[in-house]
C-alpha cells in the first residue's frame, strides 16, 4: 500500500472514532451543577477535543477531488459522486425518521410525522446533519478544480488565506456575507488539497500544525468550560463550531499527524485500518442505531471517563459489524457507498 492509501484509510478511521465519542458524550453535556463538576468537565473536554472530526472528512474529500487530474465528466460525476451519496442519504433519513419516533415509552408516529415534515431543512437524526452542508459541497468542487487547473497553487493559497481570515471572523461573531455555512465549509476543501499536495512532510511542518492545533483544542475547552461556569449552564458561543479557526488548525493538526504517521503503522495494523476506513461511512450512518438503547434507557449513568469509552467501543463495533453485512450483498451495499 502507498503513503496516499494508509494516510486517508487513517484519517478515517480516527475522524469515525472522534465522530461517536461526540455523540456518546451528549447526554452529558447539560448537565453542569447536576451531575460532580469533574464528570461534567470530562465530557466537555472530550467533546472539545474532537469537534476537528466532520472538518477533516471534509479535508480528505477536498483532497482526493481537487488533486484528480481527470477531465471532468458531468454524468459520471452526478452519478458516481453525487448520487453515491444523495441517494443512501435520502434512504436513511426515511429510516431515521422512523427511529425519531421511538423512546422508551414506544413508538409515537406524530413525532415521526412531523420530523419527516421538517426534513426538507432540518435532520431527522442528530448525525445527518453532516449530510445538509456536505451534500451541496459537490457542486461547488468542479469550480474549484477549474481554479486549481487553471490558475494553479497560488490560487489555492489566496483563496485558504481570505478563508482562513473569515473564519477568524466568524469565531468573533463578526459577521457578513463571509459568514454563509457554504462559504464556511467550502474553505475546507482547498485546505485539504493545501495540506495533501502544496505543504512538505517534515518534522518542522507536523510541529508547527501539532502547536497550532494543540493551543487550539487546549483555548477551545478552556473558553466553553468559563463561559459556562460564569452562565451556570453548558454555553460553547461559537467556540464548538466547525466553521471556526480553532476547529480549522485542530483539523488540519490531525490531518498533517495521520500524514506523517500512516506509513509508521504496522501490516497488521494496515489491514485493520484498512478495514475500518472501508465501512467509515457506514460506521457514520449507523452508529445512532446502537446508541439509541443508551440515550432512551438512560445507559449512560456513571463516570465519563469509562462510559463514554465503553459506547464508543460497542456503538461502534455494531455499526462496523453491520456495515460489513449491508456490504456484502450486491442488493445493499449501495446503501453504503
Amino acid at each position: 500500500m502507498n503513503q496516499r492509501i494508509l494516510f486517508f484509510d487513517l484519517a478515517r478511521c480516527v475522524a469515525a472514532i472522534a465522530v461517536i465519542a461526540i455523540h456518546v458524550l451528549a447526554p452529558y453535556r447539560n448537565e453542569l451543577g447536576t451531575i460532580p463538576f469533574n464528570e461534567w468537565l470530562t465530557a466537555v473536554t472530550i467533546n472539545g477535543f474532537s469537534r476537528w472530526a466532520v472538518p477533516v472528512f471534509i479535508l480528505i474529500t477536498g483532497a482526493l477531488m481537487l488533486s484528480d487530474q481527470r477531465p471532468f465528466d458531468a454524468q459520471y460525476y452526478l452519478k458516481r459522486r453525487l448520487g453515491k451519496v444523495l441517494i443512501p442519504f435520502i434512504v436513511w433519513s426515511l429510516f431515521y425518521t422512523y427511529l425519531s419516533g421511538w423512546s422508551a415509552m414506544g413508538f409515537n408516529a406524530e413525532v415521526s410525522w412531523e420530523v419527516l415534515l421538517n426534513s426538507y431543512h432540518h435532520y431527522t437524526y442528530y448525525h445527518l446533519g453532516f449530510f445538509y452542508y456536505f451534500i451541496p459541497l459537490y457542486f461547488v468542487i468542479p469550480f474549484l478544480q477549474i481554479m486549481v487547473r487553471k490558475h494553479g497553487d497560488r490560487s489555492v493559497y489566496a483563496f485558504t488565506a481570505v478563508w482562513l481570515f473569515t473564519t477568524l471572523l466568524f469565531l468573533l461573531k463578526i459577521d457578513g456575507p463571509w459568514s454563509h455555512e457554504l462559504w464556511l465549509y467550502t474553505g475546507y476543501l482547498p485546505l485539504g488539497y493545501l495540506l495533501y499536495k502544496l505543504v512538505p512532510l517534515n518534522k518542522m511542518t507536523v510541529g508547527v500544525s501539532v502547536l497550532l492545533g494543540g493551543l487550539a483544542l487546549l483555548i477551545t475547552v478552556y473558553m466553553v468550560v468559563d463561559v459556562s461556569v460564569v452562565a451556570e449552564e453548558y454555553t460553547v458561543g461559537r467556540w464548538l463550531s466547525y466553521k471556526t479557526l480553532n476547529t480549522v488548525l485542530a483539523a488540519s493538526m490531525v490531518f498533517m499527524l495521520c500524514r506523517y504517521c500512516g506509513e509508521g503503522l504496522s501490516d497488521k495494523s494496515n489491514q485493520v485500518v484498512g478495514f475500518i476506513s472501508k465501512h467509515s461511512l457506514g460506521i457514520y450512518l449507523l452508529h445512532p442505531i446502537f446508541l439509541w438503547p443508551m440515550k432512551a434507557f438512560g445507559w449512560f449513568q456513571g463516570h465519563p471517563a469509562w462510559v463514554i469509552p465503553l459506547w464508543i467501543v460497542v456503538s461502534g463495533t455494531g455499526a462496523l459489524w453491520l456495515s460489513w453485512l449491508v456490504a456484502k450483498s450486491p442488493k445493499t451495499s449501495w446503501l453504503l457507498p
